[in-house]
């Protein structure tokens, strides 16, 4: 699913040069649950920017499902992105002034489904987890867990093949990340690729394969 050659991402911070990422390699099979963690400024959050196609490499070869998407323009990064690619973010990301269902139903109308399918997909995929009484209700009026639950819900509507999550249960109490972690190894165990950034060692217990960064490299590369 996944192949990195050489990756590598630098910034320019003042007239200074920070080395994010400084050559990886890495491979991830589809179907495949892996946690990254590492120290802050390990460079694990750019590399799952770099694979959901959010930022671009300064140096080597990206290929996901054996297509080299390395150098695509804006346009065909974002079809990949509408059709193949889910995310879930640590703070939700969800849309205010919108209701649970709105905000599930945003990616399939950037996808171009038309309204009546796109409704009834989002019911189901809220229903699914457990928030078929919540479909009207804006972010402030759920909880925390429900809100991740909303925003695991718009990730997955769209079928993709990749789920990307970034510190999911961080903002979680410890009940609600339990149930948050469960629902995407549901989503793995169904053929989903899981890579999940955290740094929780419970959470990354979770995984079959633990992937470890320090300074921009792949420190430890281990499987359960």
């Amino acid at each position: 699913m996944i192949e990195l050659e050489g990756l590598a991402r630098a910034y320019r911070v003042g007239d200074q040069e920070v080395l994010a990422l400084a050559g990886v390699d890495l491979a991830i099979a589809a179907g495949e649950h892996v946690a990254l963690m590492g120290p802050s400024g390990s460079g694990k959050s750019t590399l799952l920017h770099i694979l959901g196609l959010l930022d671009r490499p300064s140096a080597g070869r990206y290929r996901l499902s054996g297509r080299d998407v390395t150098d695509l323009d804006e346009r065909e990064q974002a079809r990949i992105r509408r059709e193949t690619i889910g995310f879930v973010f640590q703070f939700f990301h969800l849309v205010p002034y919108l209701s649970a269902l709105e905000n599930v139903e945003l990616p399939l109308v950037l996808a171009g489904v038309g309204s009546s399918e796109r409704r009834d997909r989002a019911r189901t995929a809220l229903a699914s987890l457990g928030l078929e009484d919540r479909l009207r209700h804006r972010p402030d009026q759920l909880s925390g867990g429900q809100r991740q639950r909303v925003a695991i819900a718009r990730a997955t509507v769209t079928r993709p093949r990749l789920l990307l999550a970034d510190e999911p249960t961080g903002n979680l109490d410890r009940s609600s990340g339990e149930e948050v972690m469960h629902i995407l190894e549901e989503a793995a165990r169904g053929g989903v690729t899981l890579v999940v950034v955290t740094h929780d060692p419970e959470v990354a217990a979770r995984a079959p394969r633990v992937v470890r960064m320090r300074d921009g490299r792949i420190v430890e590369d281990g499987r359960a």
